[in-house]
């Protein structure tokens, strides 16, 4: 006879760039992101704010973040996020990143999974001025206090040795017990994505055109003009207007806003994007191999797409590389069958360990032992 397992889950997002926010089955992001989760029927609600990212000129400036996470800091945020599990009582709490939800979580003794794709943040604080080493050694001895009080951590990767995430892993042995490689947590199986008519070959640019980004934008779109043989798609996200760059070539066509990008990854032979955990985890489960720009002085992007590059699953581009260059990585991408057979081997495995239903078996489980 099959059991029924029945329990209460609150998810806490961690969302850097914007507000963080809280799900139950249930969820909380900001604008679009939020727009989406309502969309698949989960209620939100807002929480306070835990980390501000600002940059420009296509890096990450630190110090100036630390500044903002300070001042936009809300001292009843604890409060109020206490205030919100003891409402819902949930059964288990799974906080992706969100490290105010997991210290509430701790103090109501609830089970607390983490999910996290990087457990060296000390490593942004290298090399940038005695105050801001300081923090970094704070830092590095609260994450060391929280992983060790946490029931389970939860990685969005391939097992090893595929891990994209790994250089931004580093845990005691202690800790090794607690880690589960969920495989990649992608939205939709591939099966399930519809292929578009999309003119071969085909590279779809997931560099917006907004702040800091857009000199990788425009460069993307003169390297389109170099080679007229390859069709490109480049998603501009709205603070771009087309009408600010001039001629566009025939073989490129560019989208404001996509709200589904799985079935123009699919569909393409290359993906362009920066070096963010979650995209790359897409490309990778969808068998499509990248070009990676990581944003300057971000460790966390600069790490992922280092091993992008050293297990041939693309290459990895800077913000100076030409558009010259541009255009003979994008050849190589698309001609060298090796690419291609490695991301195609990284799809089959993703379809395999199913990291959506791996994590949600893992929480019926923690529910289970709750109940019995």
């Amino acid at each position: 006879m099959n059991k029924i397992v029945i329990g209460r889950i609150i998810l806490l997002l961690g969302i850097h760039k914007q507000s963080q926010r809280i799900t139950e089955n249930h969820s909380s992001l900001k604008g679009e992101s939020k727009d989406l989760i309502e969309k698949t029927g989960y209620t939100t609600q807002e929480i306070p704010s835990e980390i501000k990212l600002v940059g420009k000129a296509g890096g990450l400036d630190l110090t100036g973040s630390i500044e903002a996470t300070l001042k936009s800091a809300q001292l009843l945020g604890g409060p109020k996020v206490l205030k919100l599990l003891r409402d819902f009582k949930p059964d288990v709490v799974v906080s992706d990143s969100y490290y105010l939800g997991t210290l509430a979580a701790m103090v109501l003794k609830l089970p607390v999974y983490l999910i996290i794709n990087q457990s060296n943040m000390e490593e942004f604080f290298k090399n940038r001025g005695v105050p801001v080493r300081i923090i970094g050694k704070l830092t590095k001895k609260f994450y060391k206090e929280v992983f060790e009080k946490t029931d389970k951590i939860i990685i969005p990767d391939y097992p090893l040795p595929y891990t994209v995430c790994r250089k931004n892993l580093n845990f005691t042995p202690g800790l090794r017990e607690k880690l589960f490689y969920s495989g990649p947590l992608v939205r939709e199986k591939y099966e399930d994505i519809d292929s578009i008519p999309l003119e071969k070959p085909h590279v779809v640019s997931l560099v917006g055109g907004f702040g800091y980004r857009e000199p990788i934008f425009r460069k993307v779109l003169t390297t389109a003009m170099f080679d007229p043989g390859i069709n490109y798609t480049l998603i501009s996200g709205p603070s771009l207007a087309p009408s600010k760059l001039g001629k566009i070539p025939k073989n490129v066509q560019i989208l404001s806003f996509v709200e589904d990008t799985y079935p123009y990854i699919k569909s393409s032979d290359a993906v362009i994007a920066p070096g963010g955990h979650s995209t790359i985890m897409e490309a990778l489960s969808l068998g499509v191999p990248i070009l990676s720009f990581p944003d300057e002085g971000h460790s966390e992007q600069e790490s992922n797409a280092a091993v992008v590059e050293e297990e041939g699953y693309g290459r990895r581009l800077s913000y100076s590389t030409p558009p010259e260059v541009i255009l003979e990585c994008i050849r190589e991408v698309l001609e060298d069958e090796a690419y291609r057979n490695k991301v195609e081997r990284l799809q089959r495995l993703s379809g395999e360990l199913d990291g959506p239903k791996a994590i949600r078996k893992l929480l019926e489980k923690e529910i289970g032992k709750k109940a019995s």
